[in-house]
Parts: structure tokens; sequence; C-alpha cells
């Protein structure tokens, strides 16, 4: 049984099909040959709030033919101390799949583990593995190959996004560079076991010379509010502007996962400029998604 928990944890070829077959899906949009979903039901378990990756999620179920329900975590047992491993075995026994967004890596984990059903993670603190799949998917619709490309990560270099961008360089040939402050790097050991052509450092300007893909997110992620004060001083030099992308290649791309706060990691002139990259971006979470179910049960 297929999950797909982490890229960490994704094969090179398995990540190479999902986006080679995302390009087919998002041209029979509308008039699919064939619903791989089609008499199953789907369970979306979300404990983080969502725009893009809910609606994604639930209408890329619905487009493949399957039924798809919401459970935010508050409004089931888990939200009233019911162990993962429980809920896992409950629903496994109802539902054909689960596609989850919460904080611990480890209960996507434990919910794979004892559910019995092909399971997503819709992101958790450590990776977001359908986000960079979308952004690599949008990257070479419009580029071509991402290998031996250049991709410069800007902000907080330590949380799940960069962290799933360095397993996709180390599997597709990229290089990857983070520019963050030194408190906002990743593990040594993160780098060391993850073996890609990465370099963090806090040169902004360095680490955007020459680059193929400008990209950043927010600077306070989910769970993170108490640290707001902290993380907005620690990162305000680290944005994305007019000056940074002329140190880019002249034809780079820009791209921000959403939501994006105007005036901390992109200025709105920035913003603005690249807004069509940025919303084929989030329209790409559709197409891969369906790619990413349509993996799961083939």
């Amino acid at each position: 049984m297929r999950h797909l928990l982490s890229l960490e944890k994704l094969p090179k070829a398995d990540m190479e099909r999902i986006l080679a077959d995302a390009v087919r899906l998002k041209k029979e949009r509308g008039h699919h040959p064939k619903l791989p979903l089609a008499g199953q039901s789907w369970a979306l378990i979300f404990n983080k709030s969502s725009t893009r990756t809910r609606v994604s999620f639930e209408v890329g179920i619905r487009e493949l033919g399957g039924q798809v329900m919401f459970l935010s975590a508050n409004e089931i047992q888990i939200g009233r101390g019911e162990p993962i491993k429980d809920t896992a075995r409950v629903l496994g026994r109802m539902i054909h799949g689960a596609v989850i967004r919460t904080y611990a890596q480890n209960d996507v984990e434990e919910f794979a583990r004892y559910s019995g059903v092909p399971t997503v993670n819709a992101l958790t603190d450590d990776e977001h593995p359908c986000q960079v799949l979308s952004d690599i998917f949008t990257f070479q619709e419009k580029q071509g190959s991402i290998q031996g490309r250049v991709v410069t990560f800007i902000g907080d270099g330590a949380c799940n996004m960069p962290v799933s961008w360095i397993w996709a360089a180390s599997k597709l040939g990229f290089e990857l560079r983070i520019a963050a402050p030194k408190s906002f790097q990743p593990p040594p050991a993160l780098l060391r076991r993850a073996a890609g052509k990465v370099s963090c450092v806090e040169d902004l300007k360095a680490a955007a010379g020459g680059a193929d893909l400008l990209y950043t997110d927010v600077w306070v992620s989910m769970g993170k509010e108490a640290e707001a004060a902290e993380r907005l001083k620690a990162l305000s030099g680290y944005r994305i502007d007019q000056a940074l992308v002329n140190l880019a290649k002249p034809d780079a791309l820009v791209m921000h996962c959403l939501p994006a706060y105007r005036g901390k990691e992109i200025d709105d002139e920035t913003f603005e400029a690249n807004a069509r990259t940025i919303f084929d971006q989030a329209e790409n979470r559709l197409h891969v998604q369906k790619s990413i179910l349509n993996w799961l049960v083939s």
C-alpha cells in the first residue's frame, strides 16, 4: 500500500511519475477517461486551517470520482484525547483513504500505520510534500526540467517548506540555496542526511545571484504565533523585492506558497508583478493533488 508521508521517504521514480502524470491530468480536466476513485470515500482530517490544500483535495477527489468528508480534529474524538491509532483503526474500516493536515509528523505516520488505507501528509511541522511537488510542477511547466537549476529559498529556512525543498533537491538534482539568519537555518544533521547540493547562507544577495527561482513563505508559521515578535525582528531583512529579483537570472520565477503578507516576506509591488506565476502555482495544487491520489490507488 502506498502513502505520501514525506519527500524524504518518496522514491525519486515515484516523484517523477507524479509530476509527469500531473501534466496529463491537467490537460484532461473535465473529461477524465478513467475515474480511479469511483465508489470510494475519502476523509480530510485537518487540525490546521487551510484554503488551497482543503479546496484542491476536495475538488480533486470529486473530479476523480470519489466522495469526500471534511473532519476538523476539534469535531471528532481526536480533539478529546482519543489516541491516533484508535481513530485510525475505526476510520480505516469505513473510508478508502485519508488526507491529514496537522502539527506532528508522527501523527500522520501513526495514522498510516494503523488505518490500513492510503494516507497523505497535507502538511505537518516537519514537511509539506504536496506543496513542493506542486511548486516543482509549476516551475517545469514554465521553464523546463528543474534538474541542474538553482532554487533560492528566502526566510525561515528551518520550517517545513525548505525542509521539503531539501529532500526534493537531493532527489531531483538541482541546487538549493537557503538564505536565512543563522538561527533559522536547518540543522546540519538534516543536510548531511539529505546529501544534496544545498547551501545555507546569511548573505541574501549572494544566495539570489543567478538563481532560476526565488521562493519565500510566511515568517510566522501556524503554531509559531507566540514567537511572532522575535521572528519578525530576526527575519525583517529577508524579503523578496525588485532589487533582489534583479540579481537573479533575467527569466527567474518568483513563487510564494500563500498566504502572503505583503510588506513582510515580499513587497506588494513584487508580488503583483509575479502574480500570474504565484496563482498558477496555487491552481496547480489541484492538478498535482489529483496526480498524487491517482498514484496512491494505482
